[in-house]
């Protein structure tokens, strides 16, 4: 036993030391002498752990806890990334994965689909947003989460599986049989003219063909208006994605030979440069892009680019401020890790990062430490504290009553209840919902619960007040009756938004994403305000400080 255990010592630390005496010094080889010997304590302490604690363990799982514990200390984007975890990881990387064209979430005691994909085998089979997977192949999914039931609908294309359904409006259970196919999921879900010779592209994902997809949705756009005179790219609430399209999608804007972005980071030979590689489709038309706190990573890189080379006006809210690089390395049995390895830099030369992490805790970079940076034409930038807009605008917030509906997925299951008296719907643009009072019955039916922030203040003041004996009950009993009043009122106070929130859920049932941002244009202020921007080219030029 103690010669296989330092044979396997013997190989654990040889490649150890090996990578020491290539960084040089006493004290690299100290460190990863150190290294090698809490590698063994560790090997010996999960040994003992599965030989001799009281009850029957799982080894992959507590090693899996282990890995995510020592991961879980250094930043949220330094994962762990198991055999079983690959076919996910692959989704977020290129938008394609063998399955069904569906995502769901767990509501009560079974998953129920939220959104299914145009074409995909879901469509085809004729799933429908609302349902409930009650079994698969005859496996209750009953208490699953909806990762476990997606997991479970993965697969080989060409294979088959049977879905037991509880859908609404029926008075029993039905089954559908799917093939499974490799599933595309669309990122750029819509482009289109939004105002006289203003295109726009949204794109939610930098994944496989991203550059390649907003090229051709931008050609397109050229060819309905040979007139185009400014262009909308849409990057808010995209969270970013594979670095090389983000380089691609900056290419399409600005000439070749440009650095645009470069990944520095501990070990040298992993450092990278970026340049654009070929000539671009439209190096003067003029551009926005609109970004807000959802966009991050490869979407700041865009940005943050296009801003650095006053080739695009930035407008929106600022971003999140990712700007740390992710690499996987192979751990073995078909596991990785994807480990932070860099930090991204853009033309001027600042980081976007707005955080540090101690202990895998965010720590905001205080402004004091912010370093300045210039433009092309010499406009002040600041670095770590992601992309700050050339125009703020203000920042959409849903109210608490708004996002409690939300929440409680009382839209959604109002939205399915509608759809089932509602076979079809008008065209996305002359759609409009005018079932108010048929919401507002069906609101009081539900278990809808909503506190305000009010309301628990004065709990809080009665509970002091009973403990004070204080006599003040009658006074807050008329605080309480006046607040309930006013929360009533909550409801048409926020009319406007909850009828937009239904209507983006309605269209989506019936046209899929793409609908639903198409109908979010109708009445788009940060669009609007684009629009405005591009139709005055004294302001435009003004604000990236050309001549």
């Amino acid at each position: 036993m103690k010669r296989s255990k330092c044979i396997l010592f013997f190989f654990l630390l040889t490649p150890i030391l090996a990578h020491a005496q290539t960084n040089n010094g006493a004290a690299a080889s100290g460190k990863y002498f150190d290294i090698a010997k809490n590698l063994e304590i560790f090997a010996n302490a999960f040994k003992e752990i599965n030989h001799g604690y009281v009850d029957e363990l799982d080894p992959g799982q507590v090693m899996r806890r282990g890995l995510d514990a020592m991961l879980e200390g250094l930043d949220p984007f330094t994962n762990y990334i198991s055999e079983t975890d690959i076919e996910g990881y692959r989704i977020q990387s290129d938008a394609r994965y063998n399955g069904i064209g569906a995502s769901g979430a767990k509501m009560g005691d079974y998953m129920v689909v939220t959104e299914i994909f145009e074409n995909s085998p879901a469509h085809k089979a004729g799933l429908k947003v609302g349902d409930a997977v009650v079994a698969i192949d005859g496996i209750s999914a009953r208490g699953k989460t909806e990762k476990e039931v997606l997991d479970f609908l993965r697969g080989f294309p060409g294979t088959e599986t049977i879905l037991t359904l509880r859908r609404p409006g029926s008075n029993k259970d039905l089954q559908l049989t799917l093939k499974r196919e490799e599933v595309e999921v669309p990122n750029v879900p819509h482009f289109g003219i939004v105002a006289e010779h203003i295109g726009y592209i949204n794109l939610t994902t930098f994944t496989q063909n991203a550059g390649g997809n907003i090229a051709n949705a931008f050609q397109k756009l050229k060819e309905r208006d040979p007139a185009l005179k400014g262009a909308i790219l849409d990057l808010r609430n995209n969270g970013g994605g594979l670095l090389n399209e983000a380089v691609n999608i900056i290419n399409l804007f600005v000439p070749r030979g440009l650095q645009v972005v470069s990944t520095h980071g501990k070990v040298l030979e992993w450092d990278n440069i970026f340049k654009t590689q070929s000539e671009p489709l439209d190096k003067n038309i003029p551009l926005v892009v609109l970004v807000n706190k959802h966009s991050a990573s490869a979407s700041e890189v865009v940005s943050g680019s296009l801003q650095d080379l006053d080739r695009a006006v930035i407008m929106g809210q600022r971003t999140y401020g990712k700007g740390l690089v992710q690499n996987t390395r192979d751990v073995g049995y078909n596991a990785k890790i994807k480990l932070t390895t860099a930090k991204y830099y853009i033309p001027s030369g600042r980081c976007i990062q707005a955080t540090r992490y101690k202990d895998g805790v965010p720590v905001d970079i205080p402004e004091s430490e912010r370093a300045q940076f210039r433009t092309n034409n010499g406009r002040l930038v600041l670095d770590g504290g992601g992309i700050k807009p050339d125009v703020l605008l203000p920042v959409d917030t849903a109210s608490n009553y708004v996002n409690a509906l939300l929440k409680q997925n009382i839209l959604f299951d109002y939205v399915t209840q509608w759809c089932v008296g509602h076979p079809s719907i008008d065209s996305i643009e002359v759609f409009e919902f005018r079932d108010w009072d048929n919401f507002t019955q069906f609101l009081r039916t539900s278990k809808f619960e909503y506190t305000s922030a009010s309301e628990r203040k004065i709990r809080e003041l009665a509970t002091l007040v009973g403990q004070e004996n204080y006599p003040l009950d009658a006074e807050i009993s008329a605080l309480e009756a006046k607040l309930q009043a006013a929360k009533q009122a909550d409801l048409n106070k926020n009319k406007a938004r909850i009828v937009h929130e239904i209507e983006q859920e309605i269209v989506g049932r019936y046209y899929f994403q793409r609908g639903k941002v198409r109908k979010s244009l109708k009445n788009d202020a940060e669009v609007e305000a684009a629009v405005q921007l591009l139709n005055d080219v004294a302001r435009y030029k003004s604000i990236l400080g050309s001549k």
